[in-house]
């Protein structure tokens, strides 16, 4: 199960549980949506609660950070999980956005807002 949430040029989403394929469509349905009609958007990704994903979604999500490589500021990546971690990285690899791993909450949100600070 995931939530999301968006504002201005920022989308966070929070996955609980195992990430579906289902999920991570809902998550580009919303992402598609804000790069259309706002261009780039950050991304805060906290995935502290996911207990594992399905191997389609890692799939859809290469070929979705391909297809989306330069529409990403920067993306935080909220985890404690060291498997994730050098997920984020290697994801870093598809896209020219700036990807930092953060534990805590507070943090990944100030890094994000500098960003959106210095773009103004």
């Amino acid at each position: 199960m995931i939530t999301t949430d968006h504002r201005a040029n920022l989308v966070t989403v929070a996955v609980f549980g195992e990430f579906t394929l289902p999920d991570y469509k809902e998550f580009e349905e919303l992402v598609n949506y804000k790069i259309k009609f706002e261009g780039p958007v950050n991304l805060l990704i906290d995935l502290r609660e996911m207990a594992g994903f399905t191997l389609d979604v890692a799939w859809e999500e290469i070929k979705f950070s391909r297809q989306h490589a330069h529409d990403f500021g920067r993306i935080a990546v909220l985890t404690e999980d060291q498997w994730m971690t050098w997920s984020a990285w290697i994801s870093q690899l598809f896209v020219d956005a700036e990807v930092l791993v953060f534990h805590d909450e507070a943090e990944a949100r100030a890094w994000l807002e500098a960003e959106e600070e210095t773009a103004r």
